[in-house]
C-alpha cells in the first residue's frame, strides 16, 4: 500500500494546486512586493472579514519603510552572487548526503521488512520533533549556536551510526540502536543545519 501512500501526497498538491487561485495573495507581498496598497486592504478584508486592519496595515508601512534600500533577489540572483557560493555548496552537499545515505543504512542495519513502515514513520515524527524544538528555541540560542550544536551533535551521532553498523553482525540489538540513531540525526539536523 505505500504507492497509495506516496499518492496521497500528489492529491493533495492537486487539490492545493486547484484551490489556490481562488485565495487571495498574501497582505504583506502585495505591499511590500507590488506596492499595491489597494489589493493589500482587499487581500485583508478577503481574508480576516470585515474591520479595520489600519494597525496591520501601519506596521506593514514601516517594514515597507525599514526595507526601503534592500534589495529583493529572486532565485536567478542568488545563484549567481558569489559570495553566497560556500554556503550553497555546503547546503547542497549536505541534502545529496542524507538522501543518498538514508536507504543504505537500512540496508545496511538488516532491518525486518514488517519494522520499515515503523522506522519511517519513525523518522517522519523526528522531522516534526525537531521542527518544534528548533522554533521555539531558536530566539534563546541564535542560529549561529544551532548550526555549530547541530553539525557538533550530527557528526559524534554519524560516528556512533557507523560503529553500530559495523558491529550489528556481532550483537543484534545494535540494528536498532541504528535506527534510534538515525532519529536523533534527524532531529539534530532540523534543530541545526
Amino acid at each position: 500500500m505505500w504507492n497509495v501512500l506516496l499518492s496521497f501526497s500528489g492529491l493533495v498538491a492537486l487539490i492545493q494546486l486547484l484551490l489556490l487561485p481562488f485565495f487571495p495573495e498574501s497582505p504583506p507581498y502585495l505591499l511590500l512586493q507590488k506596492e499595491d496598497k489597494a489589493g493589500c486592504l482587499k487581500a485583508m478584508k478577503q481574508l480576516w472579514g470585515e474591520g479595520n486592519y489600519h494597525t496591520e496595515f501601519d506596521d506593514l508601512m514601516k517594514e515597507k519603510a525599514m526595507t526601503k534600500g534592500t534589495k529583493i533577489m529572486n532565485v536567478l540572483e542568488v545563484l549567481r552572487e558569489r559570495s553566497v557560493y560556500p554556503q550553497l555548496c555546503t547546503m547542497l552537499l549536505l541534502l545529496l548526503s542524507l538522501q543518498l545515505c538514508g536507504m543504505k543504512i537500512f540496508l545496511t542495519a538488516n532491518l525486518q521488512e514488517s519494522i520499515i513502515p515503523y522506522v519511517s514513520l519513525g523518522v517522519s515524527i523526528s522531522e516534526l520533533i525537531s521542527i518544534i524544538f528548533c522554533s521555539s528555541i531558536i530566539d534563546r540560542f541564535g542560529r549561529r549556536t544551532l548550526l555549530c550544536g547541530g553539525y557538533l551533535l550530527m557528526a559524534l551521532i554519524l560516528v556512533l551510526l557507523e560503529t553500530s553498523l559495523l558491529l550489528s553482525n556481532q550483537f543484534l540489538w545494535l540494528r536498532y540502536c541504528s535506527v534510534v540513531l538515525i532519529f536523533l540525526f534527524i532531529i539534530a539536523y532540523g534543530i541545526g543545519p
